[in-house]
């Protein structure tokens, strides 16, 4: 079993373990390139999951800036018949790419999740 979390930023949700890699949405990081994100949904270790409401309180996950970069462009094409409207224009996304140092859950309550059966 492996130690996971979920965490939210920038308005999507990313699961990541311990030395992961991953793209987020562009951050304002400081100069020494270490972020806390607070905003951790889910933590599972070792089969004990610890779901929030709707954040995990004291729980965090640290990480370091790896880089900042713009994603591939992408082009965008507008079409309207009849009109001989067509407008052709491209897009980059900016993103910041992170390494996940560790997972931490400090002073949570421990709430496992519990299988549901219907009643008849």
């Amino acid at each position: 079993m492996t130690t996971y979390a979920v965490f939210q930023t920038g308005g999507k949700q990313y699961k990541v373990s311990q030395g992961d890699t991953v793209r987020v949405e562009s951050l304002n990081i400081p100069a020494s390139g270490k972020i806390s994100i607070n905003d951790v949904l889910l933590h599972s270790e070792n089969g004990s999951l610890t779901v929030g409401s709707p954040t995990i309180e004291g729980a965090s996950i640290s990480a370091k800036l790896v880089k900042n970069g713009r994603s591939k462009k992408i082009r965008v094409f507008h079409y309207k018949h009849k009109t001989r409207l067509r407008k052709t224009f491209g897009h980059r996304q900016n993103f910041t790419e992170l390494e996940i140092t560790d997972i931490s859950l400090k002073a949570a309550k421990k709430t496992t999740a519990k299988k549901t059966t219907a009643k008849k």
